[in-house]
């Protein structure tokens, strides 16, 4: 298996999982732009994913997986005994697709492109900060009486939300507005996966 990642994108969900469940996975470093590249290999990235955009998982029997939801559940039930996602027909694998698709849509699509790229202009992103508040405040009511999105248990939709939420650092967006949510993310933070995971993107 490999996952085609490029450092400080939502490729570090997929990631986290991989650590998470102890998986063997390649990494392949994409370079983003005009012009996406496998680093390694000099090769075009499009020649995989012709939208040029990561995360990308390559199985081992040849498929390729894009979307980075499809990635996320398809590891989680590689390994169901580690419970990264409820049994499929239970309520509560409904309540993992409802966060999945939350933090895909409402979070996700909020901050990037609109807070990643200035030349969209101040007023998208002033537009794009006002309904991320609202999203953001969903999240802390919700985590406001639990450790994890679906309660005391880790999920692939938490390796998602921190992935994501983590970028209000870069981008400087205060939290304290959501002690809850800032909780979370240093609980989250924590966990061996986050740092191996990191280790291993930062290594050359």
């Amino acid at each position: 298996m490999k996952l085609y990642y490029t450092p400080s994108t939502c490729s570090f969900a997929p990631h986290i999982v991989i650590r998470e469940l102890g998986l063997d996975a390649e990494l392949r470093r994409v370079r983003l732009g005009a012009e996406p590249l496998v680093v390694a290999e000099g090769r075009d990235f499009r020649e995989l994913n012709p939208l040029g955009y990561v995360p990308l998982l390559e199985l081992d029997d040849g498929r390729v997986l894009t979307e980075g939801v499809a990635m996320l559940l398809h590891l989680a039930d590689l390994k169901p005994e580690a419970g990264l996602a409820p049994a499929v027909g239970t309520p509560e694998r409904d309540e993992l697709h409802r966060w999945l698709n939350f933090i895909s849509s409402e979070l996700h699509k909020t901050f990037s492109p609109w807070l990643f790229h200035p030349e969209y202009g101040e007023q998208a992103a002033n537009v794009a900060r006002e309904r991320l508040a609202k999203r953001l405040a969903v999240v802390e009511r919700h985590l406001a009486d639990r450790d994890y999105l679906l309660g005391d248990r880790f999920s692939v939709a938490d390796a998602y939300l921190f992935t994501i939420a983590d970028w209000t650092r870069p981008l400087k967006i205060a939290l304290d507005p959501y002690p809850a949510l800032a909780a979370y993310l240093e609980r989250v933070r924590a966990r061996d996966s986050i740092a191996e995971a990191l280790r291993r993107e930062k290594a050359p």
